[in-house]
């Protein structure tokens, strides 16, 4: 064997490796993308729930304007800080995941409303709904050949254009555009779902191993993947739950 044989042998055995550290990372990674998820869906329940069963935080949270838009604009800011925890690098993963945390529970203080405005049973009923629907539209976005790239930028500007739309009710209050929001909503978030699940499988097919950094953007596609499923929920329930 001469040196260029040799030279290519042990490339081709360093190409080996990497796709074996690749291989193993991968499916660790969107494990914990679905772990963290899962945790911070518990988390907003806890709290939802908590905050519905004592009538002086949700007379603090609801009836103080202050506290009620500190909290949203406190959830904002949170938000933002995760996405964008990838590009500090002196930003660990511990603050970044306490920092999802302390989101989730914010958020679950914000959907209290739904124990006070809906039957058990409807919310119940939308939740598991809402779980087989994620469920199906997630498999779909990772297990599908077709590039879904393309669908972003639509999906986004269907996005702001609903939030203008839920803005322009406030003082409609229309039954009417409501229920048409509320359809808009649920497809939105299905296409949402299956967008970002496939942009977390590629963005994660791409990471060689479990550093600190890589479970980082593991991380952001659990805040994803959680704000998709809430929205869903959410417009379901006002879809389902309308005469409850």
């Amino acid at each position: 064997m001469d040196y260029k044989e040799f030279e290519e042998s042990v490339k081709e055995q360093e190409y080996g490796t990497r796709e074996l550290a690749l291989s193993e990372a991968f499916p660790a990674l969107m494990r914990k993308v679905y772990l963290w998820m899962t945790f911070a869906l518990a988390i907003s329940g806890i709290v939802a729930y908590g905050v519905a069963t004592s009538p002086n935080l949700l007379y603090l949270i609801y009836s103080n304007k202050l506290v009620f838009w500190g909290i949203l604009i406190a959830e904002l800011v949170l938000v933002w800080k995760i996405s964008g925890s990838l590009w500090k690098e002196n930003r660990s993963l511990a603050a970044t995941t306490a920092m999802f945390a302390v989101f989730s529970a914010l958020n679950g203080a914000t959907l209290s409303y739904i124990f006070v405005i809906f039957a058990p049973t409807a919310i119940i009923k939308t939740f598991f709904i809402t779980a087989g629907t994620f469920a199906a539209t997630a498999a779909y976005g990772y297990f599908t050949k077709k590039n879904l790239a393309g669908l972003g930028s639509f999906l986004f500007m269907a996005l702001f254009g609903l939030i203008i739309a839920l803005a322009v009710n406030m003082f409609l209050k229309s039954a009417m555009f409501d229920l048409i929001i509320s359809l808009v909503g649920v497809a939105l978030f299905v296409g949402l779902t299956a967008w970002d699940s496939q942009n977390i499988k590629r963005q994660l097919a791409m990471v060689p191993d479990m550093s600190e950094a890589s479970q980082k953007i593991a991380l952001c596609g659990a805040l994803d993947l959680y704000l998709d499923f809430i929205n869903m929920f959410i417009y379901l329930l006002r879809l389902l739950g309308r005469n409850n």
